[in-house]
């Protein structure tokens, strides 16, 4: 692979209880010069004590561990190394643990046959804060969503807000939102709108504060939901 061997590795730790699966991934993200796994543990509480002891950029997490979900040990781990970004490694395709997944701040959700290139694609994009769901599960992002938002008290929007918040977005954040919804990253949106991607990275946090929306995900969703 021709990679920046001159970068800073990303740091990773890789949590999956089947040994031969999780020593497979090792292999293929170290033979990969962007990543160095600093840790790997096979269930939750031994992933909650790595994490503490080696602060990973990313934690690859199996949601079918001994004795815990995954999705429930999202919170631990979050408190056990917070500037980690946590991608969800799985073989569930059921909407109910991408919902808790996002619920519980997972910043992607990949099913374990995806592609090797695609896994460390998707890598690459969280340490950039951007968020990947694997193609077979798209079509339940919108189940997802709105499982989580009516697991939500109902709030009252200030008298300032819009009745639909939408309607706050200029013309240029209505138009990186249906590229967004479309799955294009901010590069790919810069290139089509001939703009700088540091301007796009902006926007799409803008759009995030107005919509109230925690992730680019929980937009792509809500765009897609409007298009119905």
């Amino acid at each position: 692979m021709n990679h920046d061997s001159t970068a800073t590795p990303i740091r990773l730790l890789v949590v999956d209880d089947h040994t031969l699966f999780r020593r497979g991934v090792i292999a293929l993200l170290e033979a990969d010069t962007r990543f160095r796994v600093v840790a790997e543990a096979g269930d939750a509480g031994e992933a909650q004590r790595r994490a503490a002891e080696t602060q990973p950029d990313i934690i690859l997490l199996d949601n079918h561990l001994p004795g815990v979900k995954g999705v429930d040990a999202l919170a631990g781990l979050r408190q056990a190394a917070p500037e980690a970004r946590i991608l969800m490694l799985t073989v569930s395709e059921d909407e109910n643990d991408l919902a808790a997944a996002l619920r519980g701040g997972a910043l992607g959700y990949l099913l374990k046959t995806v592609d090797s290139d695609v896994m460390a694609g998707a890598i690459v994009r969280a340490m950039a804060g951007e968020s990947t769901i694997s193609p077979e599960m798209t079509g339940k992002l919108i189940t997802a969503f709105r499982s989580t938002q009516s697991s939500l008290p109902a709030q009252q929007p200030p008298a300032s807000v819009p009745a639909d918040p939408i309607e706050s977005l200029s013309p240029r954040e209505q138009e990186i939102l249906a590229h967004i919804a479309r799955g294009a990253s901010n590069k790919d949106i810069a290139r089509a709108l001939g703009i700088a991607e540091t301007t796009v990275k902006i926007h799409v946090q803008h759009i995030l504060r107005k919509l109230n929306l925690a992730s680019r995900v929980q937009a792509a969703v809500y765009a897609v939901s409007r298009m119905e």
